[in-house]
C-alpha cells in the first residue's frame, strides 16, 4: 500500500477504510491532503478495489480543517506576482482543484461513510458534507469557520450543505461562525445517529459498511447514481433517468442470485464493479 502524509488506508472485505492521521497537529490539511485524498479515492472508484469507503479519523479532532500552509506557502492563495485579472482567474482554478478533491467522494461509485468524532472545521465540513452517510460521537461538532478569519466558505459548504439541513440553520452557521453540537446536527438531518465513544461509532459504521459490501455492487452504484441525479434535478427528470438507468442496468442475474442465495439461506455472491477503462 502507498504510503501518505496524511492519511493511512486499509481494505478488508471490500471496504476500503481511509484514515486521517495527523492527530498531533488536529488533522489540518496541508498541501499534501489535497492532492492525496483524490488519489486515494479515484484509485479505489476506478480499479474496483471496495465497495464501501468509510472515512474516520485519529485524535482528539476529526479534523481544524485547512492548514494555514495552503494560504502562505508562496503558491496558494497568497502568491503574488503578474497581472491582478490573471493572478485572479488562477486563484478561481485554484479553488476549483480545492473543490474537486472532495467532489471525487460525491462522484465515487461506491458509497462513502463518515465516522466524525471532536471537531468537524472549515474543511473538514466541506469534505464530510461531500460524503454519502455521516455517524459522530457525542463531543463532536461542526462549524463554518472561514467567516471567522473573514472570508466565505468556498470548498463544497454551501451547495451541499443546503441540501443536507435546513437554510435558516446553514446561514447561522455561516454568518455567525457557530458550533452545531452533535444533538443538533442529529435533529436536523446531518448526521444518522450519536454515539458514546468513538469505539461505538466505528463499530456502528464499518457494520454498516459489511452490510452494504454484501449487496449487489451494481445495484448500489445505481441507487447512488440516482440519489445524486435526484437531489440535483426535478422529479420528472429523475424519473426519466431512472427508467433510461434501468433500460441498460437492469440485472436479472444479480437478482437470481440474491432469490437464490435467500432461498438457501447463504451470502449471496455478486461480481464486482469493473474497473474503468484507461486512457487508449
Amino acid at each position: 500500500m502507498t504510503e501518505h502524509t496524511c492519511f493511512s488506508v486499509s481494505i478488508e472485505n471490500a471496504v476500503a477504510h481511509i484514515v486521517l492521521n495527523r492527530p498531533e497537529a488536529m488533522n489540518t490539511m496541508p498541501r499534501p491532503f489535497w492532492n492525496e485524498l483524490p488519489a486515494i479515492v479515484r484509485d479505489i472508484n476506478d480499479n474496483a478495489r471496495a465497495r464501501v469507503i468509510v472515512i474516520s479519523s485519529t485524535g482528539k479532532h476529526f479534523t481544524a480543517g485547512m492548514d494555514v500552509s495552503v494560504f502562505t506557502d508562496g503558491e496558494g492563495v497568497s502568491a503574488s506576482g503578474g497581472d491582478q485579472y490573471a493572478r485572479a482567474e488562477a486563484f478561481r482554478q485554484f479553488v476549483l482543484t480545492l473543490q474537486a478533491s472532495f467532489s471525487c467522494l460525491d462522484e465515487a461509485r461506491m458509497p462513502v461513510i463518515a465516522a466524525i468524532q471532536g471537531g468537524c472545521i472549515g474543511g473538514g465540513v466541506d469534505m464530510t458534507s461531500a460524503c454519502d452517510i455521516r455517524y459522530c460521537t457525542e463531543d463532536a461538532f461542526f462549524q463554518i469557520a472561514e467567516i471567522n478569519i473573514g472570508m466565505t466558505a468556498d470548498v463544497g459548504t454551501f451547495p451541499r450543505l443546503c441540501k443536507l439541513i435546513p437554510e435558516g440553520w446553514v446561514r447561522e452557521l455561516a454568518y455567525a461562525g457557530r458550533r452545531l453540537p452533535a444533538q443538533k446536527a442529529k435533529e436536523i438531518g446531518l448526521v444518522n445517529e450519536v454515539f458514546a465513544t468513538h469505539e461505538e461509532m466505528m463499530t456502528h459504521v464499518m457494520g454498516l459498511a459489511a452490510e452494504i459490501a454484501e449487496k449487489a455492487p451494481v445495484a448500489v452504484a445505481g441507487s447512488k447514481r440516482m440519489i445524486n441525479y435526484a437531489r440535483d434535478h426535478t422529479i420528472a427528470d429523475g424519473l426519466d433517468y431512472i427508467a433510461t438507468w434501468q433500460a441498460g442496468m437492469f440485472a436479472p442475474p444479480h437478482m437470481m442470485e440474491a432469490f437464490a442465495a435467500k432461498a438457501q439461506k447463504r451470502d449471496p455472491n455478486f461480481p464486482d464493479l469493473a474497473p474503468l477503462r484507461k486512457k487508449m
